[in-house]
């Protein structure tokens, strides 16, 4: 840390505030105090940290701060979707996503600052890649959305459970010491709470990387952007096959440690005349025929930056049913703010055609 910059705390766990507190002359608890503040009652202003006597509030913010992404736009869709969209301290700008639903609701975050991947069918392989998040920057986009939509106090979440899904901008296999810690700061009970059976990561499926999370102390659910079944088309959709082929990537599937009764989520991008036929369901089925697996079933979303198309209706139909037939969990999921570009990989900081709010 620069001399006489204020530590920045957002990102530090339990352990390194207390560490912090006690060099400076404070009790540890003092620091348990100022963590379960920032994460559990979502607090960035140290004058509304209650637990501490005013004195300290103040000496602690002479010497630290808290900073939260900045909301400079939001976009509201009409399916009731909300796209954030965040500045970092840097000045570098990422989106993250609120999806609403009736029984739960969904926050959809990002890992990096654009993407280094160029997966033909996503908008963000477009941006390029600019740097990877910091823990702070990752968790720090939950309590953003979580403060826009119910306020800071002392409750966790929403009302309803929420789900939170790493599948906005960049991959986070090649983030993952920073999206560890991430993990880590979501789960602990005593911050911000959430059910790692709640968190999701999307990969397009790194092998060696997959191994490695697997060894981290907190393994989210799983979920592999897979979207072809032989490596010729998947070469062409999603280029780090060539490096990690399918066969590789199946298989640190198979070895990847999973809780009982727990599954591998496979992500299908169905797009006309590329991955859509008869044949590659029936593929599909014999790649995972020996994994614990289930298959969410996504129409692309199409971009006004590429001439791919999404498949149609009857042709997506007949590959869920060729799956179920035998005896495969596919679910065919719906695109949520399509409107507002802020579907699976339409996040490219683009604006839509939804309400659009500046916040700045």
């Amino acid at each position: 840390m620069p001399e006489n910059q204020p530590l920045e705390l957002l990102g530090l766990s339990s352990g390194e505030i207390c560490r912090q507190l006690e060099s400076w002359g404070e009790a540890s608890f003092r620091g348990r105090q100022v963590y379960q503040a920032l994460y559990f009652q979502r607090l960035a202003d140290f004058s509304r940290m209650t637990t501490l006597s005013q004195p300290l509030r103040k000496k602690i913010r002479d010497m630290a701060s808290i900073t939260f992404p900045k909301l400079h736009t939001l976009q509201r869709s009409l399916d009731g979707t909300i796209k954030y969209l965040f500045e970092l301290s840097d000045g570098q700008k990422i989106e993250s996503v609120f999806i609403p639903e009736p029984r739960r609701n969904t926050l959809c975050i990002s890992t990096q600052v654009g993407c280094a991947l160029d997966c033909r069918f996503c908008l963000t392989a477009l941006l390029g890649f600019s740097r990877n998040l910091a823990p702070g920057e990752i968790v720090g986009q939950i309590l953003a959305i979580l403060n826009h939509q119910c306020g800071e106090q002392t409750v966790p979440a929403l009302p309803k459970p929420a789900n939170i899904v790493l599948m906005g901008m960049g991959e986070p296999l090649l983030n993952l010491p920073h999206v560890s810690k991430a993990l880590t700061l979501m789960s602990d009970p005593e911050g911000m709470s959430i059910s790692l059976r709640r968190i999701t990561l999307s990969t397009v499926g790194i092998a060696p990387k997959l191994e490695e999370l697997g060894k981290t102390p907190a393994i989210p659910k799983l979920a592999i952007s897979l979207s072809a079944t032989t490596n010729e088309v998947r070469n062409r959709l999603v280029p780090i096959n060539r490096k990690y082929p399918i066969e590789a990537l199946l298989e640190a599937c198979r070895n990847f440690p999973l809780p009982p009764r727990a599954r591998i989520t496979f992500e299908y991008v169905l797009i006309e005349g590329i991955n859509d036929t008869v044949e590659d369901a029936r593929r599909l089925v014999r790649l995972l025929a020996n994994l614990r697996a289930k298959v969410n079933l996504l129409p692309l979303n199409p971009g006004p930056l590429n001439d791919l198309k999404p498949s149609p209706p009857e042709r997506i139909q007949r590959f869920q049913e060729i799956l179920l037939s035998k005896g495969l969990t596919a679910h065919l999921r719906k695109p949520r703010g399509a409107d507002i570009f802020a579907a699976c990989g339409q996040l490219h900081r683009a604006i839509g055609t939804g309400k659009v709010q500046s916040e700045i």
